[in-house]
């Protein structure tokens, strides 16, 4: 038998920066004066940046080489061009309307698309999905799968959504439903995948009750790789295969490319047909800019281009899988809980397991985060009640990882600090808010640590 082989970083590293390394009495003061808030640190007192893997990918030479030849056109650029045959090529879309970000598209779709008391389903809705939707009177409709629900189970799709519920939800309220949603991965559930043959039964019943189907689609490449991984019925076939098929099944796709298309700033919306890109590229004027850069430059459109091709690479979705498997089994290693499976892009702490005397009224996950920072300077997110309300299930910790950014001693480190914090779990006892805004308080809010029992 062949014995199993590390799975190395496919890359050589080329340029590098110093890594900051604030003292613990440094740390103690920043977090203070950032009022608890990790959003509010300065980068330049962050060790190990796990707040999001959006925009904060390193770049390839061959993404930085692109950017040389950008052409920075206003109207009709070449690098548009590049991003067009890029985005068509891969999605088979051929409506593409570029954006500075996902929460761009975001709003632009949901602007033309959500009236008051439209109902949008998905399996999950992340943050900023869910704020768009609801800022123009709808509701984010959530149905992920059961198996969800149970952050311990190894169910390999607990991205699935319920087809049964939603079904029964585009039955009854059809008239309600100007688009439905599947999110790939599904990140508020715990960066967890969405079956071919899940997703080939939600587009079924869009189809079947008429409703145009959108893909969020920032995570394509890492969930196309999990469901090779994970689902035996596509393991022989390349990921950009799979890729292809699963934009087949949809009407269109929103894509945040600060993830999967391996850039600092950027997106996209790629529609099959074209009913409603005159509206849409009205608003892009209006808002973004004009429909050949969107809000890009054209230097990070030619980037993007590269980039969207580089992230379905598959000895670096291994590579990126084998990152968030070491540190999941580590942290479990060292007693702190996580979601199961691993996903690609982030490991989900527990912290509603680790703090089970911290109810969620007293934000056990933003208790555990701002440990973790004092502990190894490591700065991640709350995924909980902070972030969502009264729609959080669970009280997570998310650590994502930044694309090709970290090594494996960073790695070995930050679990060090992780093991310090389980070993002083009684001492933390939860924060409560002193500060917040109405929308998506998480970016913004100010929190004071909780010192004793109430």
């Amino acid at each position: 038998m062949t014995p199993r082989r590390t799975v190395i970083e496919p890359f050589k590293i080329k340029v590098v920066e110093p890594l900051p390394q604030p003292t613990r009495a440094q740390r103690e003061a920043v977090i203070a004066e950032a009022g608890w808030n990790l959003f509010r640190v300065p980068a330049r007192r962050v060790t190990f940046d796990f707040l999001t893997d959006s925009g904060t990918t390193a770049m390839s030479a061959a993404q930085w080489a692109a950017m040389m030849i950008a052409d920075e056109s206003y109207a009709g650029s070449r690098s548009f061009e590049a991003l067009e045959l890029a985005v068509r090529r891969i999605t088979g879309f051929h409506h593409v309307i570029p954006t500075h970000q996902g929460r761009a598209a975001e709003r632009l779709l949901f602007s033309v698309l959500v009236k008051p008391g439209t109902l949008v389903p998905s399996n999950n809705h992340f943050d900023t999905t869910r704020a768009n939707i609801e800022q123009l009177g709808g509701e984010a409709v959530d149905l992920v799968t059961a198996e969800a629900a149970d952050s311990r189970s190894r169910y390999p799709f607990k991205g699935n959504l319920d087809v049964d519920r939603l079904d029964e939800l585009c039955r009854r309220e059809r008239a309600r439903i100007p688009l439905g949603m599947i999110t790939i991965t599904n990140n508020t559930g715990g960066g967890q995948p969405v079956s071919f043959a899940n997703l080939r039964e939600v587009a079924a019943v869009y189809r079947r009750h008429g409703i145009p189907f959108i893909i969020d689609a920032c995570r394509y490449a890492e969930n196309a790789w999990l469901i090779k991984r994970r689902e035996p019925e596509q393991a022989e076939r390349p990921v950009f295969q799979i890729a292809r098929s699963i934009f087949d099944l949809a009407d269109g796709c929103m894509v945040s490319a600060k993830k999967d298309g391996m850039v600092n700033i950027g997106g996209f919306i790629a529609l099959r047909d074209p009913a409603w890109v005159p509206h849409l590229r009205s608003l892009l004027i209006l808002t973004e800019g004009f429909p050949t850069y969107g809000g890009m430059a054209a230097r990070d459109m030619e980037a993007l281009a590269v980039g969207l091709d580089e992230a379905l690479d598959e000895s670096y979705l291994a590579y990126r899988e084998a990152v968030a498997r070491y540190v999941a089994e580590g942290l479990e290693a060292v007693g702190m809980p996580v979601v199961q499976p691993p996903g690609c892009h982030a490991v989900y702490l527990d912290a509603g397991a680790l703090l089970p005397a911290v109810p969620s009224s007293r934000f056990p996950g933003q208790a555990l985060a701002c440990a973790l920072y004092l502990a190894e300077g490591i700065r991640s997110c709350e995924v909980g009640s902070v972030m969502f309300g009264k729609h959080a299930t669970k009280e997570l910790v998310r650590f994502a990882f930044p694309r090709r950014v970290y090594t494996q001693a960073h790695m070995d480190r930050v679990l060090e600090g992780v093991a310090e914090v389980v070993a002083g779990r009684d001492r933390l006892l939860g924060m409560r808010i002193v500060e917040e805004p109405p929308f998506l308080r998480h970016f913004t809010a100010r929190f004071e640590p909780i010192l004793a029992p109430s």
